[in-house]
């Protein structure tokens, strides 16, 4: 009896809790004067510093870090189509590693506290030894049910042995990366949802995190 060939795609996804969250916030004004809105951002940056510090010398915080206060400037439109006065400002971005996505809230709440800082986004994610491990055992699944589908054709054709002998990403099996199936994808959740429970417009609860892996099988059936 000849060989039968079959070739299917078998799939996988998983969601998983965050270990970690990234907070990223900007402290900014803007007024007529350069020296004035440089020193609102100074001091409020001074303030931030403080609480982040703080929080990084008891454990709360894994990292943090606040870049230096950039100026600007520039004269707006007027509805009049005329130019207004100059206006300035002054800006510095930040960021804030927890080692607990809980402690999210209440961090973003101590630093939506001052008017001059906005929370840019919250990014759910996992350290890099947890995302191998569990891209690994989606990928494996994913071979899996490659290898049940296609004992499924097998048996429905009246065959019984199936042998793999060849995987590889979709699109690929032949030589091409030009395939239309779903490639491996791994999703850093972002928190931007509104809730009108939370600091800020953002939505506060850890998102999952996603891992989808596809892989393409080809099988000999005997």
């Amino acid at each position: 009896m000849t060989d039968l060939v079959l070739t299917v795609q078998g799939s996988a996804r998983a969601e998983l809790a965050p270990e970690r969250a990234t907070i990223r916030f900007t402290i900014a004004t803007d007024g007529p004067e350069r020296a004035s809105v440089v020193d609102a951002v100074t001091a409020t940056l001074a303030r931030v510093s403080e609480t982040l510090g703080g929080r990084a010398a008891n454990g709360a915080l894994e990292a943090w870090s606040i870049d230096q206060v950039s100026a600007s400037a520039q004269r707006p439109w007027t509805n009049d189509g005329t130019q207004a006065p100059l206006v300035h400002r002054a800006s510095a971005t930040g960021r804030a590693v927890l080692d607990s996505p809980d402690r999210a809230a209440e961090l973003v709440d101590a630093l939506a506290a001052d008017s001059l800082v906005t929370i840019d986004a919250i990014e759910w994610w996992l350290t890099d030894s947890l995302l191998a491990h569990a891209q690994a055992d989606v990928r494996t699944r994913a071979v899996a049910e490659a290898r049940a589908k296609a004992a499924v054709l097998a048996a429905a054709a009246g065959r019984s042995d199936v042998d793999a002998v060849a995987l590889a990403d979709p699109g690929m099996l032949d030589g091409s990366s030009l395939g239309m199936g779903p490639q491996p994808r791994f999703e850093k959740a972002m928190a931007m949802a509104m809730d009108a429970g939370g600091p800020s417009g953002f939505s506060l609860r850890p998102q999952p995190i996603v891992i989808e892996v596809a892989v393409d099988g080809r099988f000999i059936a005997r």
